[in-house]
């Protein structure tokens, strides 16, 4: 409980003839109670003959009987009053304010995540030592290729093409590795339940650019710009920022529709495992054990594939950090769950957008 304590300037004659009147005996105490010279605000109450408790629990502001936790002598023997004002402060679900964060741990998790930028951008977009070709000079099969996984985004091709071959129609989506396909929708359907929790992220306030192009480019482009993310949302000052219109939109329907979106990103997950262990059974592509060898082999010649794998590592690291700190966002009932379920990858981001509040959809 958080207290402040009032003194009118009839204190400092109380104090005076505190031992002349007999100390504490009029105030009930002993008579060989002193006045203590406070040194904090429990000395000072307790000098004065409060009863304080010691309870951690904090108060809200109520017209109810507190005098079993404040017991107040009368201390009015000339006349003169001693004006004594409680303050209480709710309780709430954000209980670890940013001044009470520990700056050394800030400043190190931030120095991380600008180490991991760098690093990413450096070693996967420019450097040629990681496997396949750095960006600039991406050779013309990995483009081609890129196209087609684009293609096939969320599997819509390759199912619509399934049922059109049974009617005769053919070559409608271009057949890759069920490995290919699976990774990358895989990546792609984590990066699309992330836009709920970044829209109601408590320190989204920190970050002055626009979050939701932000997410645009995580989702549609380069998942670089998350690293970045994470360091900005630790700066202790808000940044003044105004959304556009478009932006408004685009946070609130993925927000109030964070429902239906958990549910299409759940969908996407397991097909996407599903799909790259057991997808185009009569396309060649082996059994389980094959496909296996092929990913290993795909991610050691590919750089898209082995940028892929850094991904789901970060994702892996991101992912219970952010929801950790915004758990208050999540149902009471399912809290706990959310909370144990965070650090299992993909599955914990499905759970924490399926459970959201309603009140916090309304960003």
């Amino acid at each position: 409980m958080r207290l402040a304590v009032v003194l009118t300037e009839e204190v400092v004659d109380k104090r005076r003839g505190w031992e002349r009147r007999g100390g504490g005996q009029r105030a009930g105490g002993n008579v060989n109670d002193r006045w203590p010279d406070p040194v904090s605000y429990k000395h000072l109450v307790k000098g004065l003959g409060f009863k304080v408790s010691d309870s951690p629990l904090a108060w809200s502001s109520s017209s109810r009987n507190v005098s079993d936790q404040l017991k107040v002598p009368n201390l009015s023997s000339d006349g003169r009053s001693l004006s004594v004002t409680v303050c209480r402060a709710k309780n709430d679900l954000r209980q670890v304010e940013d001044g009470e964060e520990n700056g050394a741990l800030i400043s190190s998790a931030q120095f991380a995540c600008w180490a991991i930028t760098a690093i990413y951008v450096v070693w996967l977009f420019i450097l040629p030592y990681a496997p396949g070709d750095p960006a600039w000079a991406i050779s013309p099969a990995t483009i081609q290729m890129l196209i087609d996984l684009s293609l096939n985004f969320f599997f819509v091709l390759p199912f619509t093409a399934y049922f059109a071959e049974l009617a005769g129609i053919h070559g409608l989506a271009p057949v890759l590795h069920p490995m290919d396909e699976g990774l990358f929708n895989f990546v792609i359907g984590w990066s699309l339940l992330f836009a709920p929790l970044l829209f109601t992220d408590r320190k989204r306030d920190r970050f002055g650019g626009s979050l939701e192009g932000l997410w645009v480019i995580q989702m549609f482009l380069t998942n670089t710009v998350l690293a970045p993310y994470m360091a900005i949302r630790l700066n202790r000052e808000k940044a003044n920022r105004k959304k556009n219109s478009w932006e408004n939109s685009l946070s609130g329907a993925l927000t109030r529709g964070a429902k239906y979106l958990g549910l299409v990103g759940a969908a996407v997950g397991a097909i996407s495992v599903l799909w790259a262990l057991f997808g185009r059974p009569d396309g060649g592509f082996g059994g389980i054990e094959e496909r296996w060898v092929y990913l290993l082999e795909y991610i050691n010649r590919e750089r898209l594939a082995y940028a892929f794998i850094w991904d789901i590592v970060l994702y892996t690291l991101f992912q219970p950090w952010l929801i950790g700190e915004n758990l208050g966002n999540v149902r009471e009932e399912n809290r706990e769950l959310v909370g144990v379920l965070r650090f299992v990858p993909y599955v914990g981001l499905v759970v924490y957008v399926l459970g959201l509040r309603e009140e916090v959809k309304k960003v």
